[in-house]
């Protein structure tokens, strides 16, 4: 624990409650989910990575490892990444800025999630 709470010294002040929120929402997903301090990103995991985070200064860059046409996005928080080379895997990706988005951005990492559990 002490390694992971170092880890998340450089998590920029804006961002720092937007993750917080967010990590303790996928981690509650299931306790089989591991997380991975990786050097450029966060690594959300059961088998493979479901989703990947990139912290930026004022949001975090969130991968969802879904094919684009696949992901149920009603809210179109989503763009496609499609051969573009980002950080993380998966051709969808959102941001994720403000506490008030939290509950759509899960619902579509919950989609992620199950289609690796199933």
């Amino acid at each position: 624990m002490k390694i992971q709470e170092q880890q998340k010294r450089w998590i920029p002040c804006p961002t720092k409650c937007p993750f917080d929120k967010f990590n303790h929402r996928i981690m509650n997903l299931s306790s089989d989910i591991k997380r991975e301090f990786k050097k450029l990103y966060i690594a959300y995991k059961i088998y493979t990575n479901f989703v990947d985070v990139v912290i930026q200064k004022q949001r975090l860059r969130i991968s969802v490892n879904m094919k684009f046409s696949e992901v149920y996005d009603p809210k179109n928080l989503c763009h496609d990444v499609t051969n573009l080379g980002r950080l993380g895997n998966g051709d969808a990706e959102l941001f994720f800025e403000h506490l008030d988005e939290l509950d759509d951005v899960m619902a579509i990492i919950e989609q992620s999630y199950m289609l690796q559990t199933e």
